[in-house]
């Protein structure tokens, strides 16, 4: 694992402190960590969501299309299954 010293002012050290001891982290580079780890998901979701705002639209967002979409929820819709027959047994 590789070293990364960095310089905080005393009101943001104090901050990262008190996050470390109120949320039960061991140490301050474990709660800088999971900060870069939320960084990297949010980037890869905002990725996600541009790719899908400019991918072409497959069928028109109508409000019969929303309606069709809960229905099927309320159905109870399930995914085919696939054959559970055994070979060789």
């Amino acid at each position: 694992m590789s070293t990364m010293n960095i310089s905080l002012p005393d009101t943001l050290k104090s901050f990262v402190d008190e996050q470390v001891s109120q949320r039960g982290y061991g140490t301050s580079s474990e709660y800088v960590r999971e900060l870069i780890r939320r960084d990297q998901d949010r980037q890869h979701l905002r990725g996600l969501l541009l790719a899908g705002a400019a991918s072409p639209s497959v069928q028109e967002a109508t409000p019969a299309y929303f309606d069709g979409l809960r229905q099927g929820l309320r159905g109870g819709v399930q995914a085919p299954r696939k054959n559970s027959t055994r070979q060789g047994a």
